[in-house]
């Protein structure tokens, strides 16, 4: 399955806060997923193996880094959670790097909202305004994602332009 996604990712010192506007925006609350992504190496794009107690899903991606909403094309399986997917990764790739992760997943409508503790890292939220069958379209998407950028008091200078796995390779 492929998708289109425009999102963000920042830092925060504020999760209780966004958590608490979500709620009061009605999102509904998936739950609270322990999130261990392990990212291969690639000739192109990422990709992940996420394993949670909520996600389990081999991810693969191609976006830029840059500040702001960015678009991304994506492509996800839901495997099986038994860890077979991942012995056979680790098999036949190299491991670049492992995150590992508490998140609380939203939702309202179409946008996902994540609000991450990211081991070694610290706090992050993220929007995610997803097209899954090209009946949204890019332009709206990024009106979705400015919207929330802007319900949830994110800042500019708060803004990452990176992964967690990029952030985490550069320590």
């Amino acid at each position: 399955m492929t998708h289109l996604n425009v999102e963000i990712k920042a830092r925060t010192d504020r999760a209780e806060q966004i958590r608490q506007i979500l709620e009061a925006q009605n999102a509904r609350f998936i739950g609270i997923d322990h999130q261990i992504d392990t990212y291969f190496v690639v000739p192109s794009g990422r990709l992940k193996l996420r394993q949670g107690n909520i996600e389990t899903t081999l991810i693969h991606y191609a976006r830029p880094d840059q500040a702001g909403p960015k678009t991304s094309t994506v492509s996800l399986y839901h495997p099986k959670t038994d860890g077979a997917l991942k012995h056979v990764l680790q098999a036949a790739l190299d491991t670049l790097v492992i995150v590992d992760k508490h998140r609380a997943i939203y939702f309202i409508d179409n946008v996902k909202f994540h609000v991450d503790v990211v081991e070694g890292l610290g706090h992050f939220v993220e929007i995610e305004a997803i097209d899954t069958d090209g009946t949204i379209g890019l332009e709206r998407l990024q009106e979705q994602c400015d919207h929330y950028i802007g319900l949830l008091g994110i800042r500019k200078e708060d803004l990452i332009e990176r992964s967690y796995s990029d952030l985490l390779m550069e320590q």
